[in-house]
């Protein structure tokens, strides 16, 4: 281990000076979850010091060019701890960032939500709250800065910081990402640990008795522990984690709500305002004369400066920036453009699709499809679960992301679904990079947070999540998806796509990636299915969530609505209800959200007259169907679990026959016909 010596810090004056900067930070903190009546300032008052050391003295960042590319990250884990972020934003001068929004903590239409919410012009990297989440992505904004450094040299060379509690370390996202990080000697990446033995019931001993450095040690991190409160310790501690080949974690031992005098150290701190009397005691312990929200003018300066520091290193990085010959890709990347021939790379393949059209997996069918696209998109990045094979998300001539070859494009997550989300969130936050991971669609239940939170932040990840159905068979109702579907599609600005054979599943793909700001879930069969598309489409008809694959031979009787591989099992049971004298019209529903965002007009010709029987024919769970059937419609699916068998025993056992659904339709429009005489 290198000897180091951070002698700027040890001098009195400059301890002086670091000493005030934090009080800054822990009087705007008291101030403004005061005013709001609301929020937590135990975290900013303890967390203070460590904060002031590493923004001046370590964090590569420019206040006034918040989205630099080459800038630090900083991730705040603990996000209800958010006015430290706030407090940090504004003394550094980040434009929106101003004292009014201080002030306006936690009220309607402020940028200081109760939990920051991403806004990198803000200095938001990320949302975060959810405890853990932050580390997840902050592993995936680490794990991207070595691909594009692979790629692009130096033009990308920063590090990621993270600020996390206890409460992150407790849940278990942050095993499946300390685990994934150390694995991959994310060397960039350092966590500072809030050591404060404090948890919302009280102390940590009443739930926790972890040693949290062995923990992270036994994942191959790099360990130290050092006093919270004590800057040149902390300096020191940086300075020996970033010469480590390691991530690195520092647990710092410090006291919540430091300042307060009767509620430091105390779980009455974590969550709720200190109040006007105790708030008025801890100026003066913390010498702090100042009134509320009022920085004194010699300490705002020095702040301004920390905000005004990495605007050397952002110009010699500009200049290294001007002259790459990279710079034209880069910045497309980085804007998230996606390459020109995208669109005719998509086109062709349709052609070649229609001409010969294939009778396979949509699983496999999406992997044909990633055959043709990522050899053209050194954006994307894949991986899956450890469920390679079976989710097909691997393109052929992609290769392995390792801690000795970040130059590949795909990541093999292993088991850790939930961490696997988001890191995602993470590689799509960083800039440069598409990514997409693989599971089954039951297991969308470990990686729900994450998922949520790409929706929040409107992140293009794209989720791979095959064996969509009870058509999965033998592995039985463990692993087949019943009401997956419908708690997916439940989450705001979330396409849920479930393509129907080769054609929708190319058409699915595109509009994910066409998709700047929602994330996108294609589920995929395990189970072969027919083409149904066998005529050129000038337009992308999945895009627009629903259409009409069949239209009735003569007015409408009947419309029926499938996804997925259910939406041939409704051309069968309309042809046979056509030759009944029935005329039936079929609409295939890849999507529910990108239908919902279509005119009235559309919408209204797509599901047909409102006089006549809707049907929905689909292998899960049949809530929210309603919304298009109606509430006398006839909905046609799982009202239970599946079972362990062949798929077409399972078929057939469970109603999604042909046969079967046709007697359901007749019978229910015999008892309409006798309700209405």
């Amino acid at each position: 281990m290198p000897e180091i010596t951070v002698n700027f810090i040890t001098e009195p004056e400059k301890q002086d000076d670091l000493k005030q900067m934090a009080n800054a930070i822990r009087a705007l903190s008291m101030d403004a979850v005061e005013k709001a009546q609301s929020g937590h300032p135990g975290m900013p008052m303890g967390m203070a010091d460590i904060a002031t050391v590493l923004f001046s003295q370590y964090l590569k960042f420019d206040a006034a060019n918040p989205a630099w590319p080459d800038r630090d990250r900083f991730v705040l884990s603990n996000g209800h701890g958010s006015m430290l972020l706030y407090s940090l934003g504004y003394l550094t001068g980040y434009t929106g960032m101003t004292i009014e929004q201080i002030k306006n903590f936690r009220q309607w239409g402020s940028h200081t939500a109760g939990h920051p919410e991403h806004d990198v012009m803000l200095g938001i990297e990320t949302t975060t709250g959810p405890l853990g989440q932050g580390l997840g992505n902050a592993v995936g904004m680490a794990l991207a800065e070595r691909i594009m450094n692979a790629e692009f040299g130096n033009l990308v060379d920063h590090r990621t910081y993270v600020f996390v509690g206890d409460g992150c370390l407790s849940e278990g996202i942050s095993q499946e990402a300390i685990s994934f990080a150390g694995h991959q000697k994310l060397s960039k990446l350092m966590v500072f640990f809030d050591d404060n033995q404090i948890t919302i019931d009280g102390p940590t001993s009443l739930s926790i008795s972890d040693d949290h450095c062995k923990r992270f040690e036994a994942s191959h991190w790099h360990t130290q522990r050092v006093d919270g409160h004590d800057p040149a310790a902390i300096a020191k501690a940086i300075e020996i984690a970033q010469a480590d080949d390691r991530p690195s974690f520092i647990a710092c031992r410090t006291i919540i709500g430091f300042g307060s005098p009767n509620k430091s150290g105390k779980a009455s701190s974590h969550g709720s305002p200190l109040g006007a009397e105790e708030i008025a005691l801890a100026r003066k312990t913390l010498g702090w004369d100042s009134p509320p929200f009022d920085i004194p003018e010699h300490i705002l300066s020095s702040w301004r400066q920390v905000g005004t520091k990495g605007s050397t290193a952002h110009k010699e990085w500009q200049t290294r920036f001007n002259s790459s010959p990279s710079k034209d890709e880069f910045n497309r990347r980085i804007a998230g453009i996606l390459p020109t021939n995208l669109k005719s790379t998509f086109a062709d393949f349709a052609n070649e699709w229609i001409a010969t059209p294939p009778t396979k997996a949509t699983r496999i069918l999406s992997q044909n499809v990633l055959d043709k696209i990522a050899p053209i998109m050194p954006e994307l990045v894949g991986g899956s679960a450890d469920l390679t094979g079976s989710n097909n998300t691997k393109a052929a001539q992609m290769t392995g992301i390792t801690a000795d070859h970040y130059d590949g494009d795909y990541i093999y997550y292993g088991v850790r679904e939930h961490g696997m989300a988001a890191i995602m969130n993470g590689l799509a936050l960083h800039g440069g990079i598409i990514p997409y991971g693989g599971t089954f669609l039951t297991f969308s239940d470990y990686c729900r947070p994450a998922i949520r939170l790409s929706a929040l932040m409107k992140q293009r990840v794209i989720y791979v999540m095959t064996h969509d159905s009870i058509g999965l068979g033998e592995d039985g109702p463990t692993h087949q998806p019943i009401e997956h579907l419908a708690a997916l599609r439940a989450i705001p600005n979330l396409q849920v796509f479930r393509p129907a054979d080769p054609i929708e599943t190319l058409e699915c793909w595109q509009a994910a990636l066409e998709s700047h700001d929602a994330p996108s879930i294609i589920t995929l069969t395990r189970q072969n299915v027919r083409a149904m598309r066998l005529e050129v489409s000038q337009d992308n008809l999945s895009q627009k969530g629903a259409y009409v694959l069949k239209e009735a031979s003569a007015y409408r009787q009947v419309t029926v609505f499938a996804t997925g591989s259910e939406v041939s099992l409704a051309i069968d049971v309309a042809n046979l209800l056509e030759a009944g004298g029935l005329a039936t019209a079929v609409v295939s529903m890849p999507c529910w959200e990108l239908f919902e965002q279509q005119d009235a007009a559309y919408k209204d010709y797509v599901l047909g007259p409102e006089d006549i029987l809707r049907v929905s024919i689909e292998a899960a769970s049949t809530f929210g169907w309603e919304r298009y059937v109606g509430r006398h419609g006839l909905k046609i699916g799982m009202t239970g679990f599946g079972a362990s068998a062949p798929a077409g025993d399972l078929f057939k056992h469970f109603g999604f026959t042909t046969e079967a659904i046709a007697q359901q339709i007749v019978t229910k429009l015999g008892e309409e016909n006798e309700n209405s005489n």
